[in-house]
C-alpha cells in the first residue's frame, strides 16, 4: 500500500505571496521511494494522496513587527498613525527595535511629510505607543473574506480552523498574516474515498507579510524635476526616452547559508527571493532589463513566463560549462528583457569568452603552454548583445524616416580577484566586439552588467577612459603576456558611466545627498555590492555619450536605507547587489 514516510517544509516561516510546497516522501507498494504527487486522477494500487491547508485563527489579535516580521509587535509609532503611513510599518517588537531602526524609520516620516501638500501642520515629536494585549484594531485581524471559500473545520480553546486549500502547494495571503497554518496529508482509498492510516501534519509559525523596502526614487539629472516613486502605476517615460535596468540578482546556487549567514534562512530561500525580486524588477517598469546570475531553470520556469505577463520579451545566454561541474540546468547566465510595446528585436550576438580564449591561445601562446593558458582563461563567462529597434516617438530624431536602433550588451565578468589579467582581457574582448557592431551601423551603445571590477581598476579605466595607463599596477599581473603592449588596450567607443552624472551635476540643483553616496575620486557610487565581507562598486551602466544623454537615475542606497548593522541580501533586498537604472534620451545625430 502507498505509505507516507516523511513530510516537512523547507522553511517554517510562511510569507505572504511565497508559495509553500511541502516535501512529501512516499513508499510505493513495491517498496521504492518517491516524491511524486499521487493525485486522485492517477492513483497507485487504488490509493492517492489528499491534502488540506488550514488557517489557525486565534481570537487574540496579533500585530507583527515591521523590522523583525517573525516577532510579535509590542510598540506602535504614533507618528506613523498621524502621517497615515501604512499601519504595518508602524509596529515594533521592542523599544530597542524601534530605537535601532529609527534612522531608517524616520525616512518614512520625511517622505510622508513631503507627499502632503503644504497644510501648515507642525511636525510633532514621535513616541512609541505600547500595544495592549486586548487591543482591538481592525488592521490586525486576518480578514473575513479569504480568496479560498473558507469553511470552519473546528473550534477549540479560543482557536478557529479555516480550511484554505486542498492542493499540495499553498500561497499565503494577507488574510493569513499573524496566523499559523496547518498542512495535512493522508493516503485515501480511491474507491471509498476514506482515509487510510495516519494523518501526517505540519504546523507552521505565524504568517508574516513580505518585508517591503522604502521605494527608490527616480532623480532627474537634466535639470527637470521628475522625482517620484518608480512603482507608481502611472509612471511612464517621456516620449522618446527609455529606461534601462541592470541587476545581478544573486543566483540561488550561490545564496548559501554558509556565505550569507547573517540573512534569515527564510529570506534566503529561493521561493521567497524570487517573488521579492520579481516585485522589485516589475516595480521599476524599465523598458530594457539586464539581469545577471539568472539560473537556466529559473529563466525558463519563472522569469521568462512571469515577465512575459508584464509585456516583456526575453533573451538568454547561459554560461558555458567547461569549468562548471554541477547540474547543467542550474548554470547561471545573462538575461535581457525588453518591453514589446517599446522595442522590437533586430539581432542577437552571443559572446563566449571560452571560445575567444581558444582562438587567442592558438594564435599567440606557444603549443607547450596552451593547456596552462586555457586553464587560466577558460572561466565560462559570457556576454549577451542585443540590437533593438525603438517603437516610440523619436525614431530618427534627425531624420523622421530613419530607424532608431539601440545596441545593449549584458555581461558578467569573472569574479576571481587573483585573475586581474583575465578580467581585463574579457572586458577588452567584449569592447572589440562592440566596436565592430558600431562600425557597421550608426547605433547608440549601452554596456551593462556586473564587471567584478571596482572604480579605478584596469577594466573600469578601459571602459570609462577608452584606455589603460601602461603603468597601471594591475597590468603587472600578466603571466600569459596577453596584455602587452599595454597600448593595445584601447577602444574607440565614447562610453561614459551613467551614474557619474550625479557627480557632474551642480550642487545648486539640490543633489547634495546623492553626491554623498558617490566616490568623489572616481565619480562612481560608493557601493553596488554590500555584504559582511565586501562593500564596493562592481556594477555599471555605460552609454555612448555621442548618441545618448542621461535624463534621470534611480537613487542609490546608503547606510540608512540598508538599516544599521545590515548587509545584503536581507529580508527587504533579495540580492547582495543593488539594481541600477538610468533613463536615456537619444540625441539628434549629424546626417552622413
Amino acid at each position: 500500500m502507498l505509505t507516507v514516510l516523511r513530510v516537512h517544509l523547507p522553511s517554517d516561516i510562511p510569507i505572504v505571496g511565497c508559495e509553500l510546497t511541502p516535501y512529501v516522501l512516499l513508499r510505493r507498494p513495491d517498496k521504492s521511494a518517491t516524491t511524486d504527487d499521487i493525485n486522485e486522477s492517477s492513483p497507485i494500487d487504488g490509493h492517492f494522496l489528499r491534502y488540506k491547508w488550514y488557517r489557525i485563527q486565534s481570537d487574540k489579535k496579533v500585530a507583527i513587527c515591521s523590522v523583525h516580521p517573525s516577532e510579535q509587535a509590542t510598540l506602535q509609532c504614533l507618528g506613523c498613525v498621524k502621517a497615515k503611513i501604512p499601519v504595518a510599518k508602524s509596529y515594533h517588537c521592542s523599544p530597542k527595535c524601534f530605537s535601532d531602526a529609527w534612522q531608517h524609520h524616520r525616512v518614512l516620516h520625511e517622505r510622508a511629510a513631503i507627499a502632503v501638500n503644504d497644510n501648515g501642520n507642525e511636525e510633532e515629536e514621535i513616541f512609541g505607543r505600547g500595544l495592549a494585549s486586548s487591543q482591538s484594531n481592525s488592521n490586525l485581524t486576518s480578514g473575513a473574506t479569504p480568496l479560498y471559500p473558507a469553511a470552519v473545520a473546528q473550534r477549540s480553546g479560543g482557536e478557529t480552523w479555516f480550511e484554505v486549500g486542498r492542493a499540495k502547494t499553498y500561497t499565503p495571503t494577507a488574510d493569513d498574516i499573524g496566523n499559523a497554518l496547518k498542512f495535512e496529508c493522508v493516503v485515501v482509498d480511491a474507491e471509498t474515498k476514506a482515509p487510510v492510516g495516519h494523518v501526517n501534519t505540519i504546523l507552521t509559525s505565524r504568517v508574516i507579510p513580505a518585508p517591503s523596502p522604502s521605494p527608490r526614487r527616480l532623480i532627474s539629472v537634466s535639470g527637470v524635476d521628475v522625482t517620484g516613486h518608480l512603482d507608481l502605476d502611472g509612471r511612464t517615460p517621456s516620449v522618446g526616452n527609455f529606461t534601462v535596468l541592470s541587476y545581478n540578482i544573486l543566483s540561488d546556487i550561490y545564496a548559501t547559508n554558509d556565505v550569507y549567514n547573517y540573512c534569515p534562512t527564510w529570506a534566503l530561500s529561493w521561493p521567497y527571493r524570487r517573488q521579492n525580486l520579481l516585485r522589485e524588477i516589475v516595480g521599476y517598469r524599465a523598458d530594457i532589463v539586464c539581469l545577471q546570475e539568472v539560473q537556466s531553470d529559473h529563466f525558463e520556469e519563472f522569469f521568462s513566463p512571469e515577465l512575459d505577463k508584464h509585456g516583456y520579451q526575453a533573451l538568454f545566454k547561459r554560461k558555458t560549462a567547461e569549468v562548471f561541474n554541477g547540474n547543467v540546468n542550474t548554470i547561471d547566465g545573462c538575461a535581457t528583457f525588453f518591453r514589446r510595446d517599446r522595442f522590437s528585436h533586430v539581432k542577437k550576438y552571443e559572446v563566449e569568452f571560452n571560445k575567444a580564449a581558444q582562438s587567442l591561445t592558438d594564435a599567440v601562446v606557444p603549443t607547450a603552454q596552451r593547456k596552462t593558458a586555457l586553464n587560466r582563461l577558460v572561466k565560462d563567462n559570457v556576454a549577451l548583445i542585443v540590437v533593438l529597434e525603438a517603437k516610440f516617438g523619436n525614431q530618427g530624431v534627425d531624420n523622421p524616416g530613419k530607424r532608431q536602433l539601440v545596441c545593449v550588451a549584458n555581461t558578467h565578468v569573472n569574479i576571481h580577484q587573483d585573475l586581474k589579467d583575465v578580467k581585463i582581457w574579457q572586458v577588452h574582448t567584449l569592447l572589440k566586439g562592440l566596436e565592430k557592431i558600431a562600425a557597421s551601423a550608426d547605433i547608440p551603445m549601452l554596456v551593462c552588467g556586473d564587471f567584478n571590477s571596482v572604480p579605478g581598476s584596469a577594466p573600469h579605466a578601459l571602459l570609462a577612459l577608452g584606455k589603460v595607463d601602461p603603468m597601471h599596477p594591475e597590468l603587472a599581473v600578466d603571466p600569459l603576456n596577453i596584455l602587452r603592449p599595454a597600448t593595445k588596450l584601447t577602444h574607440q567607443l565614447p562610453l561614459v558611466s551613467a551614474y557619474s552624472s550625479f557627480a557632474r551635476v551642480g550642487a545648486a540643483l539640490g543633489f547634495e545627498q546623492h553626491r554623498r553616496r558617490m566616490d568623489p575620486n572616481t565619480n562612481e557610487p560608493l557601493f553596488t555590492n554590500c555584504t559582511r565581507d565586501f562593500i564596493g562598486t562592481l556594477d555599471y551602466i555605460f552609454y555612448s555619450a555621442d548618441s545618448l544623454t542621461v535624463e534621470s537615475l534611480l537613487e542609490l542606497l546608503d547606510e540608512d536605507s540598508l538599516r544599521k548593522d545590515t548587509a545584503l541580501p536581507s529580508p527587504e533586498w533579495s540580492s547582495d547587489h543593488i539594481a541600477l537604472l538610468a533613463e536615456f534620451r537619444c540625441k539628434p545625430r549629424t546626417r552622413r
